[in-house]
């Protein structure tokens, strides 16, 4: 059976109650639960993770050799950590980016993301729906069991 890989970065456990003007009502757990239902649907499984600490989630991404994709939310890692994204560039699935706003219309620091060049495929600005939305992809991108090359990317 195929394993897929939930990961969020640093803030992102208090998602619902930060900010909820930029990021909605929506918890994590309840992300995690909708995916989870989703991918029992789709006759895979989905394992969960997140940490506010760099290192843990590098840790996390090293000892997934058996994953078939992942969806990682860096959170604020995506402008700053370019050791997460040597860590994203050695894995051997297909990593979607996802973003719950628009980082392209945000503030300047936060308009480049590390990962763009590394990932597969980026979901940004559909709030927490774009974990789904990456989801499905990953879901239709390795059911034939191959993954292309990576980019170029689309938004959604």
């Amino acid at each position: 059976m195929r394993r897929f890989l939930l990961i969020n970065g640093p803030n992102l456990n208090a998602l619902g109650n930060r900010q909820p003007e930029l990021y909605g009502t929506t918890t994590l757990k309840e992300v995690e639960s909708r995916c989870a239902d989703l991918a029992r649907e789709a006759g895979v499984q989905l394992l969960a993770f997140q940490s506010n600490h760099e290192g843990a989630l590098i840790d996390f991404l090293q000892q997934q050799s058996g994953a078939a994709g992942a969806i990682m939310n860096p959170g604020g890692l995506a402008h700053t950590s370019v050791v997460l994204r040597d860590a994203v560039a050695g894995c051997a699935f297909p990593v979607v980016e996802v973003h719950i706003t628009d980082i392209t219309k945000r503030e300047a620091f936060r308009q480049k993301s590390y990962l763009t060049d590394v990932t597969k495929h980026r979901v940004i600005g559909k709030g927490v729906q774009g974990y789904e939305l990456a989801l499905r992809w990953l879901i239709e991108e390795t059911a034939s069991g191959g993954s292309a090359p990576r980019p170029p990317k689309e938004n959604g």
